[in-house]
């Protein structure tokens, strides 16, 4: 076991404290930037459910138009 001055381990502690902040600072800016990326992409899903949400409406209160050609032959 290395034997580690008593000046040195205050300063070996310091910097570890440091190292560990900074890893999770850097950890927090990852993740918050995925949280955003996040709430972009869901934004941008609800406004395209919102306007299927509304063709489908649209489509609903329309009676079907067929041409001759896709309408069904009678059944004899």
């Amino acid at each position: 076991m290395q034997v580690i001055p008593e000046e040195h381990s205050g300063n070996l502690a310091m910097e570890h404290i440091e190292s560990k902040i900074a890893f999770l600072e850097r950890a927090n800016m990852e993740l918050s930037d995925v949280v955003y990326r996040q709430q972009q992409e869901l934004e941008e899903l609800r406004m395209r459910l919102s306007l299927l949400a509304t063709q489908l409406e649209s489509l609903r209160g329309e009676d079907p138009t067929y041409t001759a050609e896709q309408e069904r032959p009678p059944h004899y």
